[in-house]
């Protein structure tokens, strides 16, 4: 079973090249087989490697590592990947929902001329995603870290003879290599001082010296703007809302669920090298904190569905760099799952209304349709109480989580993190609702023409929104013990730096009741604020905008 890990991340590489080749040749039916196909085979390999390795071996001590050739030997680098409980996660999150949002493109894209082309860039892009992911050393992170930055470019800018497309596209690209420069130099200052770019010969050399300050310093500040530009972080957020003018599976696979969470789950791969820097962590924590809660900020007024899913995207991606930062890397990764599931839900939902509404994606032009697409109305829903952290619901325990770490590290930049983290979550739970009202609720504002025609979507867009639902729904209370309770370490293993009594985080554990219920009283007030001006008072907005 352990020599088939190559084949993870080259199906969906081989199935990109075909497409692209011979796509046209194939036929839409074809071309849309082969790549759901590959990345459906990705997926399944990967499974069987959870079920027959990691649930076998207890999972913290599980590792498959396979070497394919040795690529630089004067650095002693190999073209190798590696398999541990990290790892394993990501790729079953990048495999699976990106399987849903293949097959959801198939209803989506399929009047479209360049169908066989974008089914060509979404599976390249989970080429380059899982060489990131599964990539053993620093160099071969860094490849897909690239390669999924061109896949950006192509995708974002795919309807490229709209100039609005093709200049987001560049955009995008050109704001990423701003962060790719502080990376690549952060590899070249790795290998100076550790003459090793394999991440657990870099962790050894941290833990076994007394190595501390400057030089970690340095490395970590530059491998976070890095993080910073592929997750849109302050100041290089702003390619993300720009983004949203690439087709909407693009929005949910790249802009929600695997390419901008990169950055987090570098970080977490080399968190013993922050671990040892903590005015890196600092920085992090605030960066993070203010991009949670300046982001949703920017949500809150905006109309293109899209933009407001965009811009919650920055703030939930603030969330997990200040747990980052305040060294609670489980809880990190733990949000990042479930961010991935409810808003891929969120992406595709809203894709499923502007497929619905002839393309229309102003709110403005909306309201009253939740009779004529009642599955994606509910669906909906479901999505908004996972993000705004409503009970039972997977953001509840993940974004809690990362709360009351922030609360339990006991400092001032903790204590920044968690007040600008609950005002984030006011404002999440009043945009996610303003959505919903303005969206499906009230009277229609859109011409008859247009509503004529309102309808719901086909069975193969909304087959994937009730799993990830499904996902939205369980995904937080079935792993909250094993990713972020008392036996986290049983889970990681070696990782993700589980420090031996991880303050922060077992603080937070044992917060005041006040303190664990203050983000759900947040929610709920950001709730009744959006009910109270968008279906009390409908006349609110304007009056207060005026």
């Amino acid at each position: 079973m352990n020599s088939l890990l190559w084949l993870i991340p080259v199906i969906p590489g081989v199935g990109a090249a075909i497409n692209g080749l011979f796509g046209k040749r194939l036929g839409k039916r074809l071309s849309g087989l082969l790549a759901c196909g590959s990345v459906a085979a990705s997926f399944l390999i990967a499974l069987g490697f959870f079920f027959t390795v990691f649930l076998a071996e207890g999972g913290a001590s599980a590792r498959v590592e396979q070497s394919l050739f040795s690529w630089i030997p004067s650095m002693g680098v190999d073209w190798a990947y590696r398999l541990d409980s990290l790892s394993m996660l990501m790729t079953l999150v990048v495999t699976g929902i990106g399987l849903l949002i293949h097959i959801y493109s198939l209803g989506y894209m399929s009047h479209d001329a360049g169908f066989s082309r974008f089914f060509a860039y979404l599976n390249l892009f989970t080429f380059f995603m899982l060489n990131l992911v599964l990539g053993a050393n620093m160099l071969l992170l860094f490849i897909g870290w690239e390669g999924v930055g061109l896949c950006s470019y192509l995708l974002i800018g795919f309807w490229f003879e709209r100039p609005a497309a093709a200049a987001a596209g560049k955009k995008a690209f050109i704001v990423n290599r701003i962060g790719d420069a502080g990376f690549i130099m952060a590899v070249f200052l790795t290998f100076v001082t550790f003459g090793t770019l394999d991440f657990y010969g870099v962790m050894g050399q941290i833990s076994a010296s007394d190595m501390h300050g400057g030089v970690l310093t340095a490395i970590g500040v530059l491998l976070f703007v890095g993080a910073a530009g592929k997750s849109a972080q302050i100041p290089l957020y702003v390619w993300l809302p720009d983004a949203m003018e690439g087709p909407t599976p693009v929005s949910a696979l790249i802009h929600a669920a695997t390419m901008v969470t990169a950055g987090v789950f570098m970080c977490a791969r080399l968190s013993p090298l922050f671990e040892f820097a903590p005015d890196t962590l600092a920085f992090i924590t605030f960066i993070g904190a203010t991009t949670a809660f300046f982001a949703a900020t920017c949500a809150l007024t905006q109309t293109d569905i899209k933009r407001v899913i965009a811009y919650s995207t920055c703030s939930q991606l603030g969330y997990m760099f200040f747990a980052i930062g305040v060294s609670a890397y489980p809880a990190a990764i733990f949000h990042l799952m479930t961010h991935a599931c409810f808003k891929a839900l969120l992406f595709l939902g809203a894709g499923s209304v502007i497929h619905a509404m002839s393309g229309e994606q102003d709110m403005r032009r909306m309201g009253g349709i939740w009779r004529q697409v009642k599955q994606t109305h509910v669906l909906m829903w479901i999505g908004s109480f996972a993000l705004a952290g409503l009970p039972v619901f997977s953001g509840y325990f993940s974004k809690d989580s990362i709360l009351e770490s922030a609360w339990g590290a006991h400092s001032s930049i903790g204590d920044y993190a968690f007040t600008f983290g609950v005002l984030a979550a006011v404002m999440t739970a009043f945009y996610s609702w303003r959505l919903l009202f303005m969206t499906f609720m009230g009277t229609p504002r859109a011409d008859e023409k247009v509503m004529a025609h309102v309808h719901e979507s086909p069975a193969v867009m909304l087959i994937p929104l009730y799993i990830l639902a499904a996902g939205a729904v369980v995904t937080g209370f079935v792993f909250v013990d094993a990713f972020v309770g008392e036996g986290w370490d049983r889970f990681w293993g070696s990782s993700i730096l589980i420090l031996e009594h991880n303050s922060a985080m077992m603080e937070g554990h044992h917060a005041p009741w006040y303190i664990k219920k203050l983000p759900l009283a947040a929610a709920l007030a950001g709730i009744l604020v959006a009910w109270y001006m968008y279906i009390q008072r409908p006349d609110a907005p304007a009056a207060l905008r005026r």
